[in-house]
């Protein structure tokens, strides 16, 4: 697997909030699991009501980065028993299938357990639909467990490790062969040696 690069985003409304903190912590834990680079940070706080205008530089700028990621580390508090408006707004700028060379790792914080399956309910769901591979359970971090999370962070990066290496390569792979010349994709089929010849 080449070098991989890695971005967060962070979908709290709030600036600097918890929620980008435990994107920012775990997206550095699979780096250092990995060996590879930490490319960028998205705080979506920072872009407030320009998720929502087309033509906003910033706000592009900060899609382009995702675009560019090989994994992709996404938080969000738990609002409504789901993810924020402002992280919605700004991946529906996003098309359908155009996270299809990612591998995202989706993220909740939320302030009692009775929630935790909304990341693999709710979450989930939207980035397969923009094409991303979700080879791991989605995290759910309470928010008692903040303070602590680097070490959590560092803990699931090792043990998933793996699977985000294996979907990566997978990923290659598909490209590799997408890509392959016409003329070897449909180059026929040797015949075995000594069938009749007509």
């Amino acid at each position: 697997m080449s070098a991989a690069v890695v971005v967060s985003v962070g979908g709290n409304p709030r600036p600097q909030s918890r929620t980008h903190r435990i994107a920012r912590e775990l997206a550095a834990a699979i780096r250092d699991a990995l060996g590879t680079k930490y490319a960028a940070e998205v705080d979506l706080s920072a872009l407030g009501p320009a998720v929502l205008d087309p033509s906003h530089s910033r706000a592009g700028a900060a899609v382009e980065q995702v675009l560019r990621a090989d994994v992709l580390v996404l938080a969000s508090p738990t609002y409504k028993a789901t993810y924020t408006g402002l992280l919605k707004a700004f991946l529906d700028r996003i098309g359908t299938g155009a996270l299809r060379n990612t591998t995202a790792v989706p993220v909740l914080l939320g302030g009692a357990p009775n929630h935790q399956l909304a990341v693999d309910v709710h979450f989930t769901p939207l980035l397969l639909e923009l094409g991303a591979v979700v080879p791991a359970r989605g995290l759910f971090v309470l928010e008692s467990e903040v303070e602590q999370f680097a070490d959590r962070a560092a803990t699931w990066a090792h043990e998933n490790g793996p699977a985000l290496v294996g979907a990566q390569c997978l990923i290659e792979l598909t490209e590799i062969v997408t890509e392959a010349p016409a003329t070897i994709r449909g180059q026929p089929r040797l015949q075995a040696r000594g069938s009749n010849r007509t």
